[in-house]
């Protein structure tokens, strides 16, 4: 353990330990570099303490040791927190990665997943009886932190966000009390939970609903050279105008990369990207899809894939250790002036791996009142992510500034409220600027309730 932090109480540390049924990790000891690292590899969070816990009653006294020696606590379910918030320099991360598994009832249509279980886990165990449950597309993105922001995903105009189908959850306080959250126990707090979760605890298990879906989807993409943008933004904003909910759409301004399905010579030209997953009927699929397939576009991906399949190909270009940035917002409307400057700002890109993105909401994404929990942004018309990717620690700088200029550029087409999943800043404007002063205002009360000494400080960062 660092000088620097508590290293004048080994003692307090040797009692933690013996009791501990988990993995305590220090710094210096062999794990200890494997246990720090976090997705993405622009974070070099150095904890004093990496608290591998191996149930509850673990999670409880890593939270208490932590407040006795003065520590900053993080929490790290997955790991994949964009702003690195699942790590901390000479505090505790209270890692939850061996408390994994999910169980699911398939009578009921519900899975019960613990606090450190990944997607693809969750995937896996629902779609083995032939359910799913709405969530992310990266499969080793953990449940945890995806789902207290909001959850988006490939179901989300059919099934809604992750949130839209929790039905409880089990969690530790700061004080260290274990309570069941949901509409019926603590309903207050389940508002909270659902969109700024972080704040208040520590989530040891989820409770969702399931729904039925696959084994197999319609599921691909389509592309256009930029000089057809505009074209084919008009297509796609009358195409959304009369899609059915089991179509999930995505339209995004990309690099063309020498890599199929780019066809030959077209490697650094702009192109404007047209994705979507149809989870209905896939003799359905073929004519729900052909009024955007049908508009000679560069390529065609589309085809009937499994789901697990699907869910799982973005995993080797999210992979652990790309550095990443992002900036995110909520769109009201696929304007020509939005293309005119995502177009441009796409042109500018330092790397193939910066694209600007949107994803389609509507469905049943909308048909949830706002102000059923914390989360803010369902009437918006799109999800709006400006996210770049890239391997060399020398191109840092001009992959940062390039998402802060894109994000500058485009915020006057932008609504109000934030995905806080993408959050990489922290702050009470920050926190005001995603929930907005009324919701805002209602989290710091349940934060005065549940977290009055602000132990859970990292996150949206919520004050009590």
């Amino acid at each position: 353990m660092s000088e620097a932090t508590i290293g004048v109480q080994m003692a307090a540390l040797a009692s933690f330990s013996e009791g501990f049924e988990g993995e305590v990790v220090l710094p210096g000891s062999a794990g200890y570099d494997a246990a720090r690292i976090v997705w993405n590899g622009m974070i070099d969070g150095r904890p004093a303490v990496v608290a591998r816990c191996a149930g509850v009653e673990d999670v409880i006294r890593a939270i208490r040791f932590g407040q006795e020696q003065e520590l900053t606590i993080a929490v790290r379910s997955g790991g994949h927190s964009v702003g690195g918030f699942s790590t901390c320099d000479d505090g505790i991360v209270i890692d939850l990665s061996l408390m994994r598994g999910v169980e699911v009832d398939a009578e009921r249509r519900t899975a019960q997943v613990n606090g450190g279980a990944l997607l693809g886990e969750l995937d896996g165990a629902a779609q083995a009886v032939g359910l799913a449950c709405p969530v992310g597309v990266v499969g080793h993105t953990g449940v945890a932190g995806l789902t207290l922001g909001g959850g988006m995903g490939r179901l989300q105009r059919r099934f809604g966000l992750t949130i839209d189908n929790l039905l409880s959850v089990d969690l530790v306080t700061a004080d260290g009390e274990r309570l069941h959250v949901s509409e019926t126990e603590h309903p207050d707090l389940f508002w909270g939970m659902r969109g700024a979760g972080p704040n208040f605890g520590i989530v040891t298990a989820f409770e969702f609903r399931l729904h039925e879906v696959g084994p197999d989807v319609v599921q691909g993409a389509i592309a256009f050279p930029a000089s057809r943008a505009h074209e084919v933004a008009n297509r796609f904003r009358d195409y959304l105008d009369s899609a059915p909910d089991e179509a999930t759409l995505t339209f995004a301004f990309v690099r063309a990369t020498e890599e199929p399905p780019f066809p030959p010579g077209l490697a650094g030209q702009t192109v404007v990207n047209v994705g979507a997953t149809h989870s209905g009927s896939p003799e359905d699929a073929v004519e729900v899809l052909r009024p955007l397939r049908d508009a000679d576009p560069l390529f065609d991906t589309f085809a009937l894939r499994p789901y697990l399949d699907v869910q799982a190909e973005a995993d080797e270009d999210m992979a652990w250790g790309k550095r990443f940035a992002m900036k995110g917002g909520f769109l009201s409307a696929l304007s020509s002036g939005f293309v005119e400057i995502a177009l441009e700002q796409a042109a500018e890109a330092p790397g193939d791996e910066c694209w600007v993105g949107l994803w389609a909401q509507g469905g049943a994404i909308s048909r949830v009142p706002d102000d059923a929990m914390a989360f803010t942004g369902r009437e918006a018309a799109f999800w709006l992510g400006v996210e770049a990717a890239w391997g060399d620690p020398s191109k840092d700088d001009a992959h940062r500034e390039w998402g802060r200029v894109t994000m500058d550029a485009l915020t006057p087409f932008t609504s109000a409220g934030h995905y806080v999943n993408d959050m990489m800043e922290t702050g009470e404007d920050v926190a005001r600027g995603v929930y907005g002063d009324a919701k805002y205002d209602r989290l710091v009360g349940l934060k005065r309730t549940y977290d009055p000494d602000n132990v859970f400080r990292l996150n949206q960062n919520i004050r009590p």
